[in-house]
């Protein structure tokens, strides 16, 4: 894949501002059907809120206490189709609920859990059923007071390179994708949008498009307001979530949910092998989502939750690193954050030149929001195009017999001299892309330098070429989460060796016209 420019004609017929989910979705739906498609977005793709979730496919479950059932129904339906479509960064996970009879009765939770089941279809993932936690091996890292329990299935996914995999794949059917490029202004024209986008480095440019779609997720009522200040915007109410990764509490592969006094759940997820990931709260917000943080509170919040429930208690010093993101909800008069729906609403001002924009959602129904918004783009421009994505996989996604056992399997006879760990991680992150990123490379030499610790040369140009992945960040807590992994000095490391192959006359004191820069 090459990174295209804006030296084509500057017409577009759709230009998506935001680099999430929603918008890589889109951008995704949009070039498969054969528009010609623009997507920026300000930062780096899945910077914000799409890098900041809890990492699930999953329907809700505490959504049904709620009575958002067709929120529930809607998102069971896509749960296995996404699972499908990403087999290298998503599998399925079970769910264990510790019951606490203080907190809900066990026939509601038994209730609850048979609907669950069965709003949808269920093709691979297993049923619920009662356990007993005296014999369960999850009941081993439980407090000895929780006796019994329930198990169910959902799904877990790598977000941001869920938003990488659509981006690449939208780029791969004509799409155009300018990460770090502000949408500087949009005017709306008679019969188009004219708009100036602003690289991060170098000049600005104007572009046209027939559609404009916002998704810009906790902006988005403020740039539908800029868009279209005539017209009247739906509000969005931004509720912060915040999550904590500890060493591993347990080991085994189940994850668990928390239900706490205050009716809130928390969840407890294996992570990245060594970790624990716990999370989320629920907090009104008022601030710049781009500058958002874990509070005091929150880390004490996250901890006591844990704590009610395993035999090794936590405390905010034992938290490795922590991550906040901002959802931006559809406005209501809820009062609890934790009430508000997760579900999206689509706005289509066709008082011009049609601007879509997105309020809400969650991952699991990314894909069907894609569907539904460039269905109506489609039928705006008097176009009739057939859906396309359901079934089909993403970049990487095309595992033989769609095991990822079988899979690793032959990249183990394919690369027997790459390290059982390192194979593994690129398998999980790139699937069957693992052979472009390998190419004509014979040994673990060929991969070249090692920058830090199983982190070679060659990956990290495979992300810059491939994945417009430009710093130590995006490399090591987007594209990959080893971050975790790596002491701030090996990450340190990474950072000025993208900055000499970056800038390499910023590095060497030679200056260009051959005398030194002191002399």
């Amino acid at each position: 894949m090459t990174r295209k420019r804006l030296d084509a004609p500057p017409h577009y017929d759709v230009l998506i501002v935001g680099g999430g989910v929603n918008g890589a979705g889109i951008a995704r739906d949009a070039a498969g059907r054969g528009l010609k498609v623009l997507l920026c977005e300000q930062d780096d793709l899945a910077a914000h809120t799409s890098s900041a979730s809890t990492k699930l496919v999953h329907g809700g479950l505490r959504y049904m206490e709620r009575l958002h059932v067709g929120l529930v129904r809607k998102a069971l339906k896509e749960r296995e189709i996404v699972l499908d479509s990403a087999p290298h960064i998503s599998w399925a996970l079970r769910f264990v609920i510790p019951h606490d009879e203080r907190v809900r009765s066990a026939w509601m939770i038994r209730i609850g859990l048979v609907l669950y089941d069965n709003l949808a279809r269920r093709r691979k993932l297993a049923g619920s059923h009662g356990i007993d936690l005296r014999k369960h091996v999850a009941g081993k890292s439980l407090q000895s007071n929780f006796k019994r329990g329930f198990v169910y299935s959902d799904g877990w996914i790598d977000d941001a390179r869920l938003v990488i995999l659509n981006a690449i794949d939208a780029a791969e059917h004509g799409a155009t994708i300018l990460p770090r490029t502000r949408c500087q202004s949009v005017i709306r024209e008679p019969r188009r949008w004219r708009a100036t986008l602003h690289p991060r480095v170098g000049a600005s440019c104007e572009i046209t498009a027939r559609v404009l779609v916002n998704a810009t997720g906790p902006w988005a009522a403020e740039f539908a307001h800029q868009a279209s200040p005539q017209a009247r915007v739906r509000g969005t109410r931004l509720v912060k979530g915040s999550h904590i990764v500890v060493p591993r509490l347990f080991d085994h592969a189940c994850a668990y949910i928390f239900q706490n006094p205050d009716r809130r759940v928390i969840f407890a997820i294996p992570y990245e092998r060594d970790f624990t990931l716990i999370g989320t709260t629920d907090l009104e917000f008022r601030g710049d989502p781009a500058a958002v943080a874990i509070e005091p509170a929150e880390l004490d919040y996250l901890c006591a939750s844990a704590n009610r429930f395993f035999t090794q208690q936590i405390a905010p010093r034992d938290v490795v690193w922590s991550y906040s993101g901002v959802r931006p909800l559809s406005k209501d008069e809820t009062r609890d954050p934790t009430a508000v729906s997760r579900d999206y609403t689509l706005e289509f001002d066709q008082n011009g030149p049609p601007l879509l924009s997105v309020f809400g959602g969650k991952i699991t129904t990314f894909r069907r929001l894609a569907e539904e918004a460039v269905g109506r783009i489609s039928t705006s421009l008097g176009r009739v195009d057939r859906p396309w994505t359901a079934g089909r996989v993403l970049p990487g996604g095309d595992l033989p017999k769609t095991s990822f056992d079988e899979f690793s399997r032959l990249l183990a006879n394919t690369y027997p001299w790459l390290p059982d760990g390192l194979r593994n991680r690129y398998a999980h992150a790139y699937g069957t892309r693992i052979h472009t990123l390998i190419g004509a490379a014979r040994s673990i030499e060929d991969l070249g330098e090692e920058i830090a610790p199983g982190l070679y040369a060659r990956e990290i140009e495979y992300l810059r070429t491939a994945e417009w992945a430009e710093t130590a960040e995006d490399i090591l807590w987007r594209r990959t989460k080893l971050g975790l992994h790596l002491s701030p000095d090996a990450r340190d490391r990474v950072a000025a060796w993208l900055e000499r192959a970056t800038h390499p006359t910023r590095a060497d004191p030679v200056a260009r016209n051959g005398v030194t820069e002191d002399a």
